[in-house]
């Protein structure tokens, strides 16, 4: 009886796993960018990451510093900024919602809670709005 319930169960989750387009085994792209400045999707702005520390743990919380400029390099503070990402292999989000808790002044940005619980292929994505417009940035992190 044990066994029958145990493979029913392994039916279910592989069945779940179809349904739900789960992609753990897959690859992430070869021609991932990983660097740590990056363009805005429509260009508006450079984003530059620099974790606490200049690494980014696996399993801790800590902090990073978001730079952003224009083209021009001038810098730019007095922005609404939202944190969001995930593990795109695993279908899952950040498993803290980091927020952007203080402007630190020439276009730097304090981001509190990050955390990423195991290696693999991350991304974090910044929303970036201000007076001129709004914009994204994503970057790809590999723990």
């Amino acid at each position: 009886m044990q066994s029958i319930r145990r493979t029913y169960q392994l039916g279910i989750l592989a069945a779940v796993m179809l349904a739900t387009g789960c992609m753990m085994f897959a690859r992430p792209p070869k021609d991932l960018d990983y660097s740590r400045t990056r363009l805005s999707a429509a260009g508006a702005y450079r984003a530059t990451i620099r974790p606490q520390g200049d690494t980014i743990p696996q399993g801790k919380l800590h902090r990073w510093v978001l730079h952003l400029e224009a083209p021009n390099g001038t810098p730019i503070d007095g922005c609404q900024i939202t944190v969001d990402g995930g593990m795109p292999q695993h279908g899952h989000g950040l498993p803290t919602k980091p927020k952007v808790t203080r402007d630190l002044g020439n276009g730097d940005h304090l981001v509190d809670g990050m955390k990423f619980n195991m290696g693999g292929w991350w991304v974090v994505k910044f929303r970036i709005a201000t007076a001129t417009g709004s914009d994204s940035v994503v970057f790809n992190l590999k723990l």
